[in-house]
């Protein structure tokens, strides 16, 4: 009784209060690039799920859709010796981060992680046989957002080629609406071309994205690739100049214009805004990428903390909370992705998702499931950069498709 009474104040004097006290003490700094309503709104999920468990959160939020920001404030973070607990970061990034011996491993929380996770994905979570990486959800990049008040005023389809979506941008510019919204951001006009890229196949998007491939990178096919990518530039604003995506999307949203080449990420601006798919928007595939499904993958990873080589209880509470199928679920639902574990429950998803999910199925069986250059899958850093540098000039001046072709091939060498 004597060392139940010692314990019990110790306990009211907040000096030792079991797991409930470490958890109480431990501040969880977070930093990412969710700012937008939809992100926001997912992104709180987390903060209350974790605050439930009796650890402090730290929102350390840096605006940027592709998270370049961010990714500068942690470098600046991590050298001054910093580091949050967690930040948000995307595939070959992650083992970048990894190699400058800078992350712990999270193998303690990850038992069932192997068979609840696609192959491709699995792999990017991990480095030197350890994960160090908690995957959020699935986004598929290559989606078409139409405003269905628009098409029925156009009296278009949705189209599944691109004969077909020229023929409805050209009614939609009859009819006096703006065709697409678009961004004028270099992340922007890198995820238009990717799609272009996929619309000659998985495949071929393989050869050139992923691998690399000289050949591939200067063929006909590629030069049709931004051939087409130049006469879907006819269709924009001449105000699109550094505008934001979500901004893009608000435009479709409000009915100022017709569609969005857009990754999933923005179903959730139009969930926020209170719209529904089929009624209010139309989520296609882009024209001629049915069989194929380029995949964004937010993920976070876990950053030593005074020089500790374990994770804390707070980073481990946070990537185990990250994975169970509730909050995976109710993430996706707010961020209009769809859960990165396999084999969660589909039933409280829009139309949208269960395409997404449905044809991802397929995609992973068939091949066709490829990672997004755009968006940091594909590749490491400079070679993605200087590709996307290629893409941008071309957008952006008069220069023609053969020697955007040779200036591509040329970037695809940088390491």
């Amino acid at each position: 009784m004597k060392f139940r009474a010692i314990m019990g104040a110790l306990c009211a004097a907040g000096l030792m209060c079991g797991v409930s006290a470490v958890q109480a003490a431990e501040s969880v700094e977070v930093l990412h690039w969710w700012t937008s309503g939809g992100e926001s709104r997912a992104v709180g999920v987390l903060k209350d799920d974790m605050t439930k468990q009796g650890y402090t959160w730290k929102d350390f939020a840096v605006a940027g859709g592709a998270g370049a920001a961010a990714m500068t404030a942690l470098k600046t973070q991590v050298i001054s010796g910093n580091a949050p607990s967690a930040a948000q970061i995307k595939g070959p990034l992650i083992q970048d981060w990894a190699s400058q011996g800078v992350l712990v491993p999270i193998d303690a929380v990850t038992g069932d992680w192997k068979k609840n996770l696609p192959p491709q994905i699995d792999k990017i979570m991990q480095a030197d046989g350890h994960y160090v990486g908690a995957p959020f959800s699935v986004h598929r990049v290559n989606w078409l957002y139409i405003n269905k008040a628009a098409l029925d005023k156009a009296g278009g389809k949705v189209p599944t080629t691109w004969p077909e979506f020229f023929a409805v941008a050209d009614k939609m510019k009859a009819a006096g609406i703006m065709p697409i919204a678009m961004g004028g951001q270099p992340w922007q006009d890198l995820t238009l071309w990717e799609d272009v890229v996929l619309s000659e196949g998985a495949d071929f998007y393989k050869k050139a994205l992923v691998d690399l491939d000289e050949k591939t990178l200067t063929s006909d096919k590629m030069v049709q690739v931004f051939d087409t990518v130049r006469k879907i530039q006819g269709y924009f604003d001449a105000g699109r100049t550094g505008r934001d995506w979500n901004l893009a999307t608000a435009m479709v949203i409000n009915g100022k214009a017709g569609m969005q080449f857009m990754g999933d990420w923005a179903k959730g601006e139009f969930t926020n805004a209170g719209k529904k798919s089929g009624t209010d928007y139309v989520c296609a595939v882009v024209p001629q990428t049915d069989k194929a499904y380029t995949f964004n993958v937010d993920s976070f990873v876990f950053f030593q903390q005074k020089g500790q080589k374990a994770a804390t209880p707070g980073q481990l509470a946070l990537a185990k909370t990250i994975m169970s199928p509730d909050f995976q679920e109710q993430f996706s639902l707010y961020k209009g992705s769809i859960p990165v574990r396999l084999g969660v429950s589909m039933d409280k998803f829009d139309d949208c998702a269960k395409k997404s999910y449905a044809d991802e199925q397929i995609a992973i069986k068939a091949g066709g499931y490829v990672p997004s250059l755009a968006h940091g899958m594909a590749q490491p850093d400079a070679a993605a950069g200087a590709i996307s540098d290629v893409v941008t000039k071309f957008m952006n001046s008069q220069e023609d498709s053969k020697t955007a072709v040779q200036a591509l091939a040329k970037a695809a060498k940088t390491k």
